[in-house]
């Protein structure tokens, strides 16, 4: 059961991920979650390097999503910034949003990776639905209220693949 918190990938952030590697491997699109993965919870803003990040990666060839469980207004600015699809209040770890852009936009669970930084909501949705998941390290320690229970909850669920030498922080893996 532990092994449904385990990701695919597990890399510094977002910048360090091998992305000629996924699409060479059959990846198409690829899910980011916006807190604290492509941004700090308190910047409303998109930086120009995520910008240039993903005018590279659309080039490759990849649909972007930003897929969080934050509402539209926090969203809406990296959206439009970004020139990108997004998906609002998604409530990850549910499958729901997961399985509505599959069928929106046509794609098998064989050609998604999502991208995230916590345990419990971006990896064990998508793991749910055998997505290539990559984990990312937070990029800010402060969190939303909400989010603070879940890390009090992923230290147990980091211990455990760790005992198991399944994750380990700080050894990043493709």
């Amino acid at each position: 059961m532990i092994e449904n918190y385990r990701p695919d990938i597990y890399q510094k952030s977002i910048y360090y991920i091998n992305y000629e590697k996924l699409y060479k491997k059959g990846i198409r699109c690829i899910l980011f979650d916006l807190d604290n993965t492509i941004a700090p919870i308190h910047v409303n803003t998109p930086t120009k390097r995520l910008k240039k990040l993903f005018d590279e990666l659309k080039n490759i060839g990849f649909k972007i999503i930003i897929l969080s469980n934050s509402p539209k207004h926090r969203i809406e600015p990296f959206k439009t910034y970004l020139n990108v699809d997004a998906c609002a209040f998604s409530l990850k770890p549910n499958k729901n949003k997961y399985l509505k852009i599959m069928e929106k936009f046509k794609y098998k669970s064989t050609e998604i990776a999502a991208v995230g930084d916590q345990l419990l909501t971006d990896v064990y949705g998508a793991n749910k639905l055998d997505l290539t998941t990559i984990l990312v390290n937070p990029l800010n320690e402060k969190d939303f209220s909400i989010t603070f229970f879940n890390r009090l909850f992923e230290k147990y669920i980091y211990g455990e693949l760790a005992k198991k030498d399944l994750l380990v922080r700080g050894k990043y893996y493709e």
